[in-house]
């Protein structure tokens, strides 16, 4: 059965190597879980799972390897420890249910019949008073009934009277095509990672220390400055308009980004970059701060993220005087051209879904002057981005 679940999981897509399999198989020869099927998912999961966006076809391989009893065939060979059962019904039976199991011969009859059934079994059932399957009266299967039964293979239960729920499944999907929440985002920006040692030695250099103790026959302690990451950051927001119906992406990507990134500066701009910018919404008509000393002040070395759905006018971007809210002397795409000749890592990342990019004109516009680097707010977008940045 591991070894159908280690040959499911990469049949679906996840990454998972023969070494990390033997790891899972040498954690189980060596007891570190009991006998509990919710300790086996988190060790399997954290030893077969390095990248959460895989979580839910992980789930689902789960969910079928080890309760898709319903499509019991020749091939199938199983054993259900029956520990991972009988431990936990003390917390969800009550006095009264325990009595009725004990009437029926107990709970270790009732696991051996289950077993006897999985040994015996060839087929699939409907309907009977004996075999696993949909529709009877057997103990074993689902969409029947039973007064104790064990439910195996059924999307949620109707009478309430299963002994134990096998297939009972609580755990949340990811995909890559989902908008993010600030956890999500601080996995995603992790990419973009450039670490270095710098600033004060303030961090002890165990192998330094060792080293020179052995080298000078006493103990000779070695600091070290703490390793940072040196990535530094430009972030620029499109703010009001229509981007007001993306204010909870935004805030979550811009706290995402505040701990992720300590080398990082921000800035606001509505629609369009022009030759102003600024911090602070509330004044942002009074304490402008000039697209070109920010141009000036920050290296080449920045990496920039737009921030915005790039849907406005088209004249807003092409057009002297286009902007909506004031008389802008350049157009928008001459500043956005300026940005990426000083700046060569840059991208843009839109809320709006992808799907509906063609449809916008001043969408490809901008896609156009950022050289096509224009990636949508999701997981994968996101990830997309950074990987980006990083080259």
């Amino acid at each position: 059965m591991f070894l159908r679940f280690f040959s499911e999981l990469r049949q679906a897509r996840v990454p998972v190597t023969l070494r990390e399999y033997l790891t899972l198989m040498e954690a189980m020869d060596r007891h570190v879980i009991g006998l509990d099927v919710d300790d086996f998912y988190y060790l399997s999961r954290s030893a077969l799972v390095k990248d959460e966006r895989n979580l839910d076809k992980f789930d689902r391989v789960f969910a079928h390897v080890f309760k898709g009893f319903e499509k019991v065939d020749g091939s199938l060979t199983a054993e259900i420890p029956a520990e991972w059962l009988k431990k936990l019904t003390e917390k969800f039976l009550t006095e009264e249910e325990k009595a009725q199991i004990e009437a029926m011969g107990g709970f270790d009859k009732l696991m051996q019949a289950l077993q006897e059934r999985l040994k015996e079994q060839k087929e699939r059932h409907e309907g009977g008073a004996k075999w696993i399957g949909t529709g009877g009266t057997s103990p074993f299967g689902a969409y029947g009934y039973n007064p104790e039964g064990v439910r195996i293979g059924q999307d949620k239960g109707r009478h309430g009277r299963a002994v134990k729920v096998w297939d009972k499944r609580e755990y949340k999907n990811l995909d890559d095509s989902v908008e993010l929440g600030t956890r999500n985002i601080k996995v995603a920006l992790r990419r973009l990672r450039k670490f270095a040692r710098q600033g004060a030695p303030d961090e002890l250099d165990l192998d330094g220390t060792i080293a020179e103790t052995a080298r000078h026959g006493y103990l000779d302690i070695v600091m070290r400055p703490e390793r940072r990451n040196t990535i530094k950051v430009l972030l620029f927001f499109d703010i009001g308009g229509s981007m007001d119906s993306h204010i909870k992406l935004c805030e979550e990507l811009f706290s995402a980004a505040k701990i992720e990134f300590k080398n990082m500066e921000f800035f606001y701009f509505h629609n369009c970059l022009y030759e102003g910018v600024w911090k602070d919404n509330r004044r942002r008509h009074d304490e402008k701060i000039a697209t070109w000393d920010v141009l000036h002040k920050y290296p080449h070395d920045y990496k920039v993220i737009f921030v915005g759905d790039a849907t406005m006018s088209p004249y807003e971007i092409t057009y002297p005087g286009g902007s909506v809210e004031h008389w802008n002397e350049e157009p928008g795409a001459i500043w956005m051209d300026r940005v990426a000749q000083v700046y060569p890592s840059l991208v843009w990342l839109n809320p709006t879904p992808e799907r509906y990019w063609d449809h916008t004109q001043s969408i490809q516009v901008m896609r156009q002057l950022v050289n096509d680097r224009m990636y949508p707010l999701t997981l994968g977008g996101l990830d997309r981005a950074m990987r980006e940045l990083t080259r």
